[in-house]
């Protein structure tokens, strides 16, 4: 296993950063661990295009290429609801 040192790491970050291992159980080493791993395992916003999540959606779906759905006529017009 590779280890690596960070240097000039703010005091505050490092606070913190004992405070959320202390919460989950952890040691600060290993808090660092799972938090590399986690991040690195989710994919980049480059992986995915930069894309927003509807076009995500659009994309994911643009294979079936639409569909067209038949509406019902409207039967009566919409009213307020009564709130009393």
């Amino acid at each position: 296993m590779a280890s690596i040192t960070v240097r000039n790491l703010d005091d505050n970050l490092k606070s913190r950063l004992r405070l959320q291992a202390a919460r989950h159980g952890r040691s600060m080493e290993e808090e660092v661990r799972v938090i590399l791993a986690d991040s690195l395992m989710l994919p980049s916003a480059s992986a995915a295009g930069a894309m927003g999540l509807g076009s995500r959606i659009r994309a994911h779906f643009a294979e079936l290429e639409g569909v067209e759905l038949e509406l019902p006529p409207r039967i009566s017009s919409p009213e307020p609801a009564d709130l009393t």
